[in-house]
């Protein structure tokens, strides 16, 4: 269903910078902490935050199905848990509030200089308490040329890829915000087949570039949750830097897959997307050859066009692109791996993580990960320095941008940056 929202010729009376992400027709949803108070839930139009609590407090959340401890929360899953419908009054409401024409907030003054707040003077908080995460391995093009270096070129897809949208289970603990540093994390790698394995640093530190959606309240243990169902159970999406060193997962992948390799760190974007706010960007979705089992089969546009760039800024220095994709290139959509995720029974709740796994599109520039850019360090990646990078050093930096467009609209997702300082 698309809303009112998504119109083009909408405005707000709040000042929107041109090229923004968060536009009245974005809304997006975050935590946010003022001046060192309490956390609460927060929406974004330009450059300023709107302040949900205090909106509540002032009488404008009236006739909707929320409560002030919805708003006064550390994370957004007491909101989330009012579901598709509810969330969606809501932003219906921010709509009407903060459009163009509309007066019932804007011409009390006193009220707009305790509601909006300049993101300058925000702290931005984890949006969301994840109580599981999962990652996914949706790419046919990153597949492919995983498969082919590390496997046979002719037989770069596994038997069972085209058929189920693989995934594994991920460490939700580990899941951090856009900012907060990471260090190089170490294990056990194996310098050759001839060699026993060592323990140190990784030496083959990777970004892969992700998205990843959040999850309302599923059904109960034992139900499913249909193609046509899914939509309704996802709540948002934000970027995903899903870490990986690459010589430990080498060693360690066989025969249950990453650990350590992935557990110790993945980013995320501080700002939730909505589905609504993306319902006019939906896309036809790639044929999928063979014909996929009845339960991952769906009608309509479940792909979204969202431009992605991943960017390296080396210590002190300045930002290289170093690729362009986009999450229409995703092989299985989000709602075939919610069914596929549920299919089973297993229940999923809110606050619940699914990442996408790595976007690479069908060019070098729009591969989403160092490994593929590189391809395994033999063609490595010059920096506006003079330097080059096979895989991610101490100091870098690798930021993520992602937004969609369509008729003069821009709906983004703002960044997830990242720094990587040495080994403890």
């Amino acid at each position: 269903m698309s809303l009112s929202a998504n119109y083009s010729s909408l405005t707000s009376w709040i000042e929107v910078p041109e090229g923004s992400d968060f536009p009245i027709q974005n809304l997006p949803f975050g935590i946010i902490r003022i001046n060192g108070g309490k956390k609460r839930v927060a929406s974004r139009i330009g450059d300023n935050v709107i302040d949900l609590k205090t909106l509540f407090v002032l009488g404008y959340m009236e006739n909707l199905p929320f409560e002030m401890e919805d708003f006064d929360s550390d994370s957004l899953n007491r909101m989330m848990r009012k579901g598709k419908q509810g969330t969606r009054k809501l932003r219906e409401r921010l709509l009407k509030l903060f459009s163009t024409g509309s007066a019932d907030l804007k011409n009390h003054e006193h009220h707009v200089n305790q509601v909006v707040v300049p993101i300058d003077q925000v702290e931005m908080c984890m949006p969301v308490e994840i109580g599981d995460y999962t990652d996914f391995y949706s790419s046919r093009e990153h597949a492919t040329n995983v498969g082919t270096m590390f496997r046979d070129p002719d037989n770069a897809l596994l038997p069972n890829w085209l058929w189920i949208p693989v995934g594994y289970h991920g460490r939700a603990s580990s899941v951090i915000l856009s900012g907060e540093a990471i260090h190089r994390p170490k294990g056990q790698q194996k310098p050759a087949e001839d060699q026993n394995p060592v323990f140190g640093p990784c030496k083959l530190l990777d970004f892969e570039l992700e998205m990843a959606f959040i999850t309302y309240d599923g059904k109960a243990l034992g139900d499913s949750i249909s193609t046509e169902e899914a939509e309704d159970y996802i709540f948002g999406m934000v970027l995903f830097n899903d870490w990986s060193a690459r010589d430990i997962q080498k060693w360690e992948y066989i025969p249950l897959g990453p650990f350590l390799a992935k557990n110790f760190a993945s980013s995320i974007s501080p700002w939730i997307v909505t589905l609504d706010a993306l319902e006019p960007f939906k896309v036809d979705g790639p044929d999928q050859q063979p014909e996929v089992l009845d339960y991952l089969k769906y009608r309509g546009r479940k792909s979204y066009d969202i431009n992605l760039e991943v960017l390296i800024q080396p210590d002190g220095g300045e930002e290289n692109s170093v690729c362009k994709s986009n999450f229409k290139y995703m092989y299985w959509t989000m709602a075939q791996q919610l069914a596929h995720h549920t299919v089973n029974g297993c229940n999923v709740r809110s606050g619940d993580l699914m990442g996408s796994g790595t976007i690479s599109g069908p060019t070098p520039d729009s591969y989403g990960s160092m490994l593929e850019l590189a391809w395994k360090g033999t063609k490595p990646i010059p920096m506006n320095d003079g330097s080059e990078r096979k895989f991610i050093l101490d100091g870098d930096t690798v930021i993520m941008r992602g937004f969609s467009s369509k008729d003069g609209v821009r709906v983004g997702f703002g960044e997830v940056s990242t720094k990587v300082l040495p080994t403890k």
